[in-house]
């Protein structure tokens, strides 16, 4: 009887210990809002990649049209691409039936601005389109082009402020960096990551400017 009674006794300690470890295991296999684009190489694996990617001048212009990396593709139901990374990059983000963001906060990364207007950011690529045209894209198929437009992969989407997105527009690292000085050693693992993963070329200036960077971090 005192066997049993002892464990009788046991059994809310027992149960307390068991609803915290469960608890713990929700906590650390939750999934808190990620806020940012994917988490690009290290530096150490960026240099590697740069050092293995093609070396050439930059290719022609000729063809281009945005209209040849159709974006922003549907996600799901309702949700596009954009809708897709302003919710995952913003907080408190609300989006209405047509899953179009009503309200949220986003922090560029880019220059450390914060906005609650969805009208204010834009969506950059940071890999610009019409630079990956140039760097190799040129010949690859619009559904080849499509992935590139639309990847929420590899850090190749991030929303930012939009008079900074236009202002980059399709320079590569050796003529245009975040104004945030701070987020240059991210950018570049960024670029480099992307071009690795879709056998784009860099050109002189470029490859050096992304070196220097890396050197830096």
């Amino acid at each position: 009887m005192s066997g049993i009674y002892a464990r009788r006794r046991m059994r809310p300690a027992a149960l307390a210990a068991l609803t915290a470890v469960l608890s713990s295991t929700v906590l650390l296999t939750g999934s808190p809002a990620q806020a940012a684009p994917p988490t690009p190489v290290s530096v150490a694996t960026a240099k590697t990649y740069l050092s293995g990617l093609t070396e050439k001048a930059e290719g022609s212009s000729s063809g281009y049209s945005r209209d040849k990396f159709p974006h922003w593709s549907n996600q799901s139901g309702q949700c596009d691409t954009r809708e897709v990374v302003l919710e995952r990059d913003g907080t408190g983000v609300e989006q209405d039936s047509a899953c179009k963001a009503v309200s949220g906060t986003w922090k560029s990364a880019y220059d450390g601005a914060s906005w609650t207007q969805a009208s204010d950011v834009d969506i950059d690529h940071v890999v610009p389109l019409a630079e990956a045209w140039r760097s190799g894209a040129s010949g690859w198929t619009n559904a080849e082009r499509e992935q590139l437009a639309n990847d929420l992969t590899r850090p190749q989407l991030i929303a930012v402020t939009d008079n900074v997105n236009q202002s980059k527009s399709d320079k590569d690292p050796a003529e245009w960096m975040p104004p945030l000085a701070s987020y240059h050693c991210v950018y570049a693992r960024m670029w480099v990551h992307v071009k690795h993963h879709y056998q784009l070329s860099v050109d002189s200036a470029e490859k050096t400017a992304l070196r220097s960077t890396l050197n830096s971090c």
